[in-house]
């Protein structure tokens, strides 16, 4: 995330997430702010996993649908996590 600390424009996206997805990220919010006191906002978790994304080097080529997308990130996440 260091290229949002340096003063860059950010953009508003609008998206629709279902019930089940925005209790997700609410979860994750209201873990970390049990744990450390800092609440982060729906926004911050979803450009955090963009970022994380981009550093993963995630390439959609070959992607054509959402589930197409979520299982090429599990393999990139598992393959990581198992070296």
């Amino acid at each position: 995330m260091n290229h949002l600390l340096h003063n860059q424009q950010l953009h508003r996206v609008v998206t629709l997430l279902d019930r089940e997805e925005i209790d997700f990220l609410d979860k994750l919010s209201k873990d970390a702010q049990f744990s450390t006191g800092i609440k982060l906002s729906r926004t911050q978790i979803l450009r955090a996993l963009v970022e994380a994304m981009h550093a993963l080097g995630l390439r959609t080529r070959g992607i054509d649908s959402e589930d197409t997308l979520v299982k090429k990130i599990t393999k990139i996440l598992k393959q990581k996590t198992e070296k």
